[in-house]
């Protein structure tokens, strides 16, 4: 058994979205321990954090600088849970302390942040990790293998959705729900993308190993944030003649986090939805209909040990995704090879290929694409 890796934490609060998942995934299978942390600018929710998670009063920082200034030689990693707007600052001065970085997707909030970091990356041969969770789930690991293998044929088309609800749903008092500050407000990339589209664009990358030629793309605001964009509709190009189909946002009445993705083959295709994350739905060309399920002896991936912590019927989720792409960073931090942890080039093309989409909304036309990180 490994020694767990020291990781930091900049973000990440008791009061957030994100951070008590980071903090269980880490820990779950032994791989990262938490040291010290930098959790929220509000200096109480910063302390309570801090004691709730077991760490002692002198490693609970109210600066982020300070605590790479103390910690960076202590510590085998340092997760960013700040808002995506203010990731760049603390990402290159991670990388000047030669510190692997572990930081919440989209990286950051342009291509040109993204252009910046990734040759940071190579110039100082960094090391730094995008959290892609879903793409932890095993059943999307057992699709991605199983369509590399050529068991659906030539891929022909893969459509994914994500639809949540989160702008348009009222409180229980009837009032509208009111995001973070941040969210109110769009860059040059909506923030809706930089949430949801960099998933759903990952996932396609991540399952065929096929890259965008072109985009085009409808924005929307169909919720109660005037100026923001909550929901986008695509359709792309894919190398070796994929055709792609994308909706995701946040104005979708009844889904708390409707991400399904369904493929088309030449022989047969496959369906996966988040809520039912056990099983994939197969077909074939004579028509037959399968469900496979974690535990099918047939599988290629998701059957292994490190994916089954409990036994069938007591189905996995989304914690657990993040711990197996958690297990992966840690391996990749140890000197071991794996094919599912991402970095800073795949970041860069899934935010290439949205500023693409917003330029595609904007000029109501198809856009080709030139990803940086292959130019």
């Amino acid at each position: 058994m490994h020694k767990p890796l020291s990781l930091g934490f900049i973000g990440g609060g008791i009061n957030s979205a994100i951070g008590q998942t980071h903090k269980i995934a880490s820990q779950m299978d032994g791989h990262f321990k938490l040291v010290a942390g930098c959790f929220s600018r509000d200096e109480v929710i910063n302390l309570q954090t801090g004691q709730q998670w077991g760490l002692e009063p002198e490693k609970i920082y109210h600066d982020a600088m300070e605590l790479l200034e103390q910690c960076h030689n202590e510590l085998d990693a340092l997760v960013i849970l700040t808002p995506t707007p203010v990731h760049r600052e603390i990402i290159l001065a991670c990388l000047e302390y030669r510190l692997p970085v572990i930081c919440e997707k989209a990286l950051v909030a342009t291509v040109e942040e993204a252009q910046e970091i990734a040759d940071e990356v190579k110039r100082l041969a960094g090391k730094l990790f995008v959290t892609y969770n879903y793409s932890g789930y095993p059943m999307i690991r057992e699709l991605r293998e199983r369509l590399l293998s050529g068991e659906l044929g030539k891929i022909q088309q893969v459509m994914v959705e994500m639809p949540q609800e989160g702008f348009a749903r009222l409180r229980a008092d009837g009032s509208a729900a009111t995001p973070q500050s941040w969210r109110c407000s769009d860059g040059p990339i909506p923030t809706v993308s930089l949430d949801l589209g960099v998933h759903v664009h990952h996932m396609v990358e991540f399952l065929t190993n096929k890259q965008a030629l072109d985009v085009y793309a409808v924005n929307s605001t169909f919720a109660r944030i005037p100026g923001v964009v909550d929901t986008v509709h695509i359709v792309s190009r894919y190398t070796d003649d994929l055709v792609c189909n994308y909706w995701y946002g946040k104005a979708a009445m009844g889904y708390r986090n409707g991400l399904r993705i369904r493929v088309y083959g030449s022989e047969g295709s496959a369906e996966w939805v988040q809520m039912d994350p056990e099983v994939l739905r197969m077909s074939d060309s004579a028509g037959r209909i399968s469900l496979v399920d974690r535990t099918s002896g047939e599988n290629r991936v998701a059957h292994h040990d490190r994916y089954c912590r409990f036994k069938a019927g007591h189905p996995a989720g989304f914690i657990e995704a993040f711990a197996n792409y958690y297990a992966d960073i840690a391996a990749s931090l140890r000197g071991q090879a794996t094919v599912y942890s991402a970095g800073a080039d795949t970041a860069l093309r899934g935010l290439a290929f949205l500023q693409k989409t917003q330029q595609s909304a904007l000029s109501s036309s198809r856009v080709c694409l030139k990803n940086p990180a292959n130019s």
